[in-house]
């Protein structure tokens, strides 16, 4: 979801609260889209302030962590800190319904004359811009220069005087009342669904916010114009009334969405949506920046790891499906071979009534002495081969489907260990982190040959290499807990690091990390054995199940067959628990 004005308006005074009085320490650009202001003072001390403009994800928050910083700051970023560095902020506000907001800084001038500066954030999609502007309105400076090439209605340049973006031929929200918004829907085009005809009238307002007046108003989040009631926009006026009251009120609340299937982030808003009905976790955060970094954190996060496991889960996928076809066409010659007893049959009907069979014949009528009541059958003869030369030939075909049997046994088994590894390193993927779990990947993938030396060689971090850790969690209770991030790990895991005595938990039939619990010479309380299990849950495909079955076992019942894949083991004897995993709950054990 874009920041919309709407929300922008609650993060702005959620800012304006935090920032009045603070003063600008140090600036920082991490990259060629990211200013980071570290400002002192005004409430709970220092703060980092994040300017993203982003494609896809421009944003003002607070962020907790530092963020590495190239080793020559770039010319926007000394530019900042000569006008902005030292200054005073005055106050963070919002012009108008825009998607955008500007700090007023109280700083001095080359000669020591106290001044005001502003820096103004445009937060417009790929529109979206830092403007660093003087007194007079003058523009000092841009990180994103637009220039007559770029755009001929408005030019942001060194030197021009700043001019707001063009407007949008909407109606500002503030001024519309809910009887006149019910008379406007009266008269509206009817080809058209009620949210998608109020994204295009109201200003500041974003697709999320327009399905859920369409869905409070009628109970359909696309509701076709055409048919709306009477009651239908009588309802909508009330609740749009209901909603601009919400706003004007600064009742505004900062809400993540999440997936339920799979615990995904999905968006963000500033009230508890209703229109997804139970498809939605809709959890309150403690602030909009808390919000705001979350959301953009783990969207962020996502899409960068799906970038770069791209080409290795292409690889992986295609391997999988390589050995998924072969299998197929290999099960399907292997029940071809089912009927193999029929041609020994035949061959021995033959033997048994060579007498009566003569060389040129296509098929003859014999007595099946095998079958009850001996019935006379029909045997399909090679009219170029004599009977004993027929009977030869079933007798091979015998002898070859047997042995194509034992064959395709053993090769449909080994093909059902391959798919099921190649699946298990899918779900690794999943779990990759940093491209140090990458690395150790594809050091897996080479060792097993579904990547060549080739394909790894100029992957290689550089300078020394840094292992790959696996995730270390802690229970409630002080007990520690480390799962495997994929097969070399979980080897290392449950074959070298742990004690005989710590307990091994896997989800039962999912592929999933193994999980080891350290007793360090105690009993496992119940609860740590729980969160244990939930772990296991967690880092499998079965994530976004309930009451995923989950084995556990002290790890000297468990043992690795030898030639077997990495990752691969077997065990006996054991128990399961049933546990239903919870993202929230799991990460709160985490360690770092």
């Amino acid at each position: 979801m874009p920041l919309d004005a709407i929300c922008l308006r609650a993060v702005t005074n959620e800012l304006n609260n935090v920032l009045a009085g603070c003063r600008v320490e140090k600036v920082y650009q991490p990259d060629r889209d990211e200013i980071v202001l570290q400002t002192r003072g005004g409430q709970g001390g220092p703060r980092r302030l994040l300017l993203s403009i982003a494609a896809g994800a421009p944003r003002v928050h607070f962020i907790d962590a530092a963020r590495e910083n190239p080793a020559a700051p770039p010319m926007f970023c000394m530019l900042l800190r000569k006008h902005v560095q030292g200054a005073k902020i005055a106050a963070v506000s919002q012009p108008a319904v825009e998607r955008m907001l500007t700090i007023e800084l109280d700083t001095t001038d080359e000669m020591g004359v106290p001044c005001k500066k502003h820096l103004i954030c445009e937060l417009m999609g790929k529109h979206s811009n830092v403007i660093l502007c003087g007194e007079d309105n003058r523009i000092i400076d841009a990180l994103r220069r637009v220039d007559g090439d770029l755009s001929g209605k408005r030019q942001v340049l060194p030197g021009l005087f700043y001019r707001m973006p063009p407007a949008q031929d909407k109606h500002d929200p503030f001024t519309v009342s809910g009887t006149g918004l019910a008379a406007a829907a009266s008269q509206a085009e009817e080809g058209q669904t009620l949210d998608r005809w109020l994204l295009s009238q109201l200003l500041g307002f974003s697709p999320l916010l327009c399905r859920e007046l369409s869905f409070r108003a009628t109970g359909d989040a696309a509701k076709p114009i055409a048919r709306m009631t009477d009651e239908n926009r009588q309802q909508l006026g009330k609740v749009y009334d209901d909603f601009m009251s919400y706003v004007e009120d600064n009742r505004a609340k900062p809400f993540l969405l999440t997936k339920v299937e799979d615990g995904a982030v999905f968006d963000f808003t500033f009230l508890p949506v209703t229109q997804y009905e139970g498809l939605m976790n809709v959890t309150q955060a403690d602030s909009f920046s808390a919000l705001l970094a979350a959301f953009f954190e783990k969207k962020g996060k996502a899409e960068r790891m799906q970038r770069r496991t791209g080409d290795l889960h292409k690889t992986v996928t295609n391997a999988r499906d390589r050995v998924a076809r072969k299998l197929a066409a290999q099960k399907k010659e292997l029940a071809a071979t089912h009927n193999r007893e029929q041609y020994k049959r035949t061959g021995e009907l033959i033997t048994a009534n060579l007498y009566q069979l003569e060389k040129g014949m296509n098929k003859a009528k014999v007595v099946d002495y095998y079958a009850e009541n001996c019935p006379e059958v029909e045997i399909t003869l090679d009219v170029r081969l004599t009977p004993q030369q027929n009977a030869q030939k079933y007798f091979k075909l015998y002898n070859k489907a047997k042995t194509a049997e034992e064959v395709l046994t053993q090769q449909i088994e080994q093909g059902t260990a391959e798919l099921d590894y190649l699946e298990s390193v899918l779900a690794a993927l999943s779990e990759a982190e940093n491209e140090r779990d990458l690395a150790q990947l594809r050091e897996e993938l080479t060792q097993s040959g579904v990547l060549s030396a080739k394909q790894t060689r100029n992957r290689k971090l550089r300078g020394k290499p840094v292992q790959a850790k696996p995730f270390h969690y802690r229970t409630s209770d002080g007990f520690d807990v480390f799962a495997g991030k994929n097969n070399l790990q979980n080897d290392l895991l449950t074959l070298k690091t742990a004690f005989k005595s710590d307990i091994w938990f896997h989800t039962q039939k999912i592929h999933g990390s193994h999980v080891i619990l350290v007793t360090d010479g105690r009993e496992p309380t119940d609860e740590a054995m729980t969160e244990a299990a939930m772990i296991a849950a967690y880092h499998s495909r079965g994530r976004s199940s309930s009451l995923v079955p989950v084995d556990y076992t002290p790890v000297r019942q468990v043992k690795k067959p030898a030639g077997a894949k990495p990752g691969m083991v077997i065990y006996h004897v054991y128990q399961t628990a049933y546990v239903t995993p919870n993202e929230a709950e799991v990460e709160k054990l985490r360690v770092e």
